[in-house]
């Protein structure tokens, strides 16, 4: 029989592509649904809540120029990476949500799809949502989607992996950059990803995890004036009032919560054109004759 101790795991935040403790030094006890403990995970305090806006509009210029297709290549590096460490999602996916680890299996096989689903999209969406607008003159009128900015994603609280990357995954394909407010009553699976993030390809900054009191980051960031939209998926109906209320205050782009009966349902491109802006250029042609355009 062996008497050798278990290493516990210490769970951090995932800000700038590092891997912080709470600038308040406080954690929180996760519990699985039956309330054995699990783990402590930080509880990210204001300053963290700012300092991950840094890193993520830091972050913000070079991954929304990079291309398209680079950003479907490092979204499907991720796929490759969750792929790898299964095990460990399915176990903590289990807690979390005391599930079977049959049904945490098929949960966290389903996120590893839709990362790839996602890494598909990255460049196409522009041929759906861009293109030529017909004009009466001798101009080109092109309209092309661009991301917004820095985006605030509260996290489902009811679906801890499967949830997240369901609304995590459309906000960077887009080129945003994003701050994910964990799941509060189950953390774990979200803090892990970060792990999987900075050893995948994705930039320091373009994703950063906060854990702990939803409402306490919330509020902070749904003001801040360098957040340029906020997903309130995993706000209550309160809370979602609230936060909206101190977004009008920079004309923030709020997608509300809306009820999800199913994550794994095929989700449609509506989150990825939830935080996109429209670019229309107009430029000239030339003369035109009746012979037709000279360019």
């Amino acid at each position: 029989m062996s008497d050798r101790l278990s290493v516990l795991k210490t769970y951090k935040l995932y800000v700038g592509g590092k891997f912080p403790r709470s600038e308040s030094g406080r954690v929180y006890e996760v519990t699985d649904s039956k309330g054995t403990w699990l783990a402590n995970a930080p509880q990210a305090s204001r300053k963290d809540a700012r300092d991950a806006v840094v890193a993520a509009r830091k972050a913000f210029g070079g991954w929304a120029g990079a291309t398209a297709y680079n950003r479907g290549q490092v979204l499907y590096r991720v796929a490759e990476m969750l792929e790898g460490r299964r095990a460990q999602f399915v176990r903590e996916v289990a807690d979390a949500e005391g599930l079977s680890k049959a049904k945490a299996a098929e949960q966290v096989e389903a996120t590893i799809d839709r990362w790839v689903w996602y890494a598909g999209w990255t460049d196409k969406i522009a041929q759906v949502v861009g293109g030529g607008n017909p004009v009466a003159g001798p101009f080109f009128n092109l309209s092309s989607p661009e991301p917004t900015g820095v985006v605030t994603v509260l996290a489902p609280q009811e679906s801890s992996f499967l949830g997240l990357v369901s609304v995590l995954a459309p906000v960077i394909a887009t080129g945003n950059t994003a701050i994910v407010i964990a799941s509060e009553r189950s953390p774990l699976p979200a803090l892990s990803l970060g792990e999987v993030l900075a050893t995948s390809d994705v930039p320091g900054g373009v994703v950063n995890v906060l854990s702990g009191r939803t409402a306490e980051i919330a509020a902070p960031l749904a003001a801040h004036q360098d957040v340029n939209a906020i997903d309130l998926a995993g706000a209550d109906e309160s809370l979602a009032k609230e936060l909206e209320i101190a977004a009008a205050d920079n004309l923030k782009r709020v997608l509300r919560p809306q009820p999800v009966e199913d994550w794994s349902a095929v989700p449609g491109i509506d989150r990825l054109t939830a935080f996109l802006e429209t670019k229309t250029v107009w430029h000239p042609t030339g003369s035109l004759g009746a012979s037709g355009s000279s360019y």
